[in-house]
């Protein structure tokens, strides 16, 4: 369980995330991110040598005049301009600043740290070419927590993440602004405070820092937790969502499963199944089968499920990799030209995993309008109202909560058109075909957020629909699993049983805080996989 905190540097962990030592998670970036972590730089002698020997095969080569592109070049279709070499340590200046042109919102400090070490960790595969006051600056301001402010938009997650990655390029020497202390301040004013002073990039260093995914990579390492966690806790409304309808618990039987083997989804049945206690209600109709959005749960959040080792895999991959152009070795001292900007991967990672986010949407929406309506909910109150009988003519229940649920699905499922498709030519047509990555995490982070929202429409709705049972007598409290009634008694203690009509906007938002915070440990052996 995640924790917020009010003055995060206090809470940096002696134990810290030590980069070029090896492979880096997206579990150590999101507690870098989450301010759990501190960062450091190896002493590896291997990975201090690519560093020293990246720098100094630069200084050789403008030593003898050599061509590298984007050291004695301009940039994209400028390649062909030769930059004279009185000249070539303005050029990474000149490209931070013309990239200044962000818009839109600006990224959380949170989601500013997670970029700031996933840059890190590409810069730390030893083959950018960058030296060590470059890394050192970086993970001062992780570990001081001075973190840029970034505009969301204006990459095209192609040539990397340009725009976004200048405004880190711009705080290393001296411009712009950041988030120190819960305030938006000039890094300028900021880095004497801390006995901190601009670093002044040397030739690469600009494009290092900017030419690559680190945007985009942040934002899928934070959307993978939060969506692994959503598996989890959609598989437990179901569970509540059956009890309250009085559901048929051999929907989830392990023989049922076993013929159908993808590992996701068993594994959503049997947290599931372990959930209903294979509980059987005494049935008043021949009805033999749930509608699908309590009988197929498992086939629909066990498609997340089931895709999050490949999502898993592939961020990881892009984020341990040296992704910005040129690469150099400086140990084979070569300038090897290629493409490794490009953010093809994630792209496709975050455009899948809205769409498979977005299923739970729909899915709880349904299960939703399922408990609302007397005609499908097999005896429970019109819209869930707990009223007493006199009262129920002028209570409403969650009849308005369903119709956000409604609207905030709808929103979800309209985001789901992949990014990745929309490539356009620009600057020049030297970026003729791009990823748009950053633009598929961006939807994928909104698509979360609304998706969160109807989950916790949805985990008060059912812990509404459960406990109007147990008052009834129709359910025993004590014939439910022990992680079932402490879950329950929780919400009944922060949600108290909805009787009289009252607005519930501030119980939804804390509510989709505590679930962001991951409050409940659900299932413990899959979240400590």
């Amino acid at each position: 369980m995640t924790t917020a905190v009010t003055d995060p540097v206090e809470y940096l962990s002696s134990t810290a995330v030590i980069f070029g030592n090896g492979r880096i998670s997206i579990e150590q970036i999101n507690a870098v991110a989450q301010h759990h972590l501190s960062v450091a730089l190896s002493d590896d002698p291997l990975f201090q040598s690519k560093i020293d020997a990246g720098v100094a095969f630069l200084d050789k080569l403008l030593q003898e005049d050599g061509v590298i592109y984007g050291v004695t070049t301009g940039y994209g279709d400028s390649c062909t301009v030769k930059v004279p070499l009185s000249q070539v340590h303005e050029l990474p200046i000149h490209l931070t600043r013309f990239h200044g042109c962000g818009l839109g919102d600006y990224f959380t400090p949170e989601q500013g740290r997670a970029i700031l070490a996933t840059r890190l960790c590409s810069l730390t595969q030893g083959y950018s070419g960058v030296s060590w006051p470059l890394l050192r600056q970086l993970s001062s301001y992780l570990n001081l927590d001075i973190i840029p402010r970034i505009p969301q938009e204006g990459s095209v997650g192609a040539s990397g993440d340009l725009t976004p990655l200048s405004y880190v390029a711009a705080s290393l020497i001296g411009e712009r602004e950041v988030y120190y202390k819960g305030e938006v301040r000039q890094i300028a004013e900021v880095l004497p405070e801390q006995g901190l002073t601009a670093i002044k990039l040397r030739p690469k260093e600009g494009l290092a820092i900017m030419n690559g995914t680190a945007v985009m990579t942040a934002l899928a390492c934070l959307a993978y937790q939060r969506a692994e966690y959503l598996t989890r806790l959609s598989s437990r409304i179901t569970a509540l969502a059956s009890l309250a309808l009085q559901g048929n618990s051999n929907h989830f039987d392990e023989v049922l499963f076993s013929v159908k083997p993808h590992l996701g989804q068993n594994e959503v049945a049997s947290w599931i199944r372990t959930d209903l206690n294979h509980h059987e209600f005494p049935r008043n109709s021949d009805r033999l089968q749930d509608r699908y959005s309590i009988r197929c749960a498992p086939h629909i959040i066990g498609v997340l499920r089931d895709a999050l080792p490949w999502f898993k895999q592939t961020i990881e991959n892009e984020l341990n990799s040296a992704n910005d152009n040129p690469i150099i070795d400086g140990i084979g001292e070569r300038v090897l030209h290629g493409g490794h900007f490009y953010g093809g991967h994630i792209a496709m990672v975050m455009d899948s995993m809205k769409t498979a986010v977005a299923n739970l949407a729909d899915l709880h929406d349904r299960q939703m309008a399922l408990l609302m309506d007397t005609k499908f909910n097999n005896g429970l109150p019109s819209n869930l109202s707990g009223a007493t009988e006199d009262r129920r003519y002028i209570n409403h229940g969650f009849k308005a909560v369903q119709i956000g649920c409604s609207a905030w699905t709808a929103e979800a499922l309209k985001l789901t058109m992949p990014a990745s498709v929309f490539s356009r030519s620009t600057e020049c047509h030297n970026q003729d075909k791009v990823s748009m990555g950053t633009i598929a995490a961006r939807d994928c982070l909104r698509v979360l957020q609304l998706t969160e929202q109807v989950v916790a429409a949805s985990l008060l709705a059912v812990q509404q629909g459960v406990q109007l049972r147990i008052n009834q007598g129709e359910l025993h409290n004590t014939s439910l699993t022990a992680d079932i009634q402490q879950m329950l008694k929780q919400l009944q203690h922060d949600y108290p049983l909805l009787q009289e009509d009252r607005p519930l906007e501030h119980s939804l938002r804390q509510l989709i805080g505590q679930i962001q915070q991951q409050q409940w440990s659900l299932y413990q052996e899959a979240a400590d996989a």
